[in-house]
């Protein structure tokens, strides 16, 4: 079975602690396994790469490393800052997200 996460793809996300303190980004990818998500733009390395049909020059290449999931908060849709998340069934019965701050559903 996998974990319920508060943070899934495409969401907008503020990174709370860390060397990335204060930054925002798209959520890319969510690794379930080790917790961690890349979010766009956030926590870059340089990475060595050797020559290939992308990239036939090579070299350095910037490139977004995993934060883990306790460092990010979702961005209210409302506010633009950061907020805890609850869940709560909606009219159809559904689960949804929805924000502590405004009670805005998160989409």
């Amino acid at each position: 079975m996998t974990k319920k996460l508060h943070i899934r793809k495409g969401d907008t996300v503020y990174v709370i602690a860390g060397e990335s303190k204060g930054q925002q980004g798209r959520v890319l990818e969510v690794d379930r396994k080790k917790d961690r998500a890349i979010v766009e733009g956030v926590n870059l390395i340089s990475k060595h790469q050797k020559p290939n049909a992308d990239n036939p020059q090579g070299g350095i290449v910037k490139k977004e490393a995993g934060v883990h999931i306790s460092n990010l908060m979702i961005v209210d849709p409302k506010t633009g800052k950061p907020t805890r998340i609850g869940r709560k069934r909606n009219d159809d019965g559904k689960l949804v997200r929805y924000s502590k701050k405004s009670g805005e559903e998160i989409k």
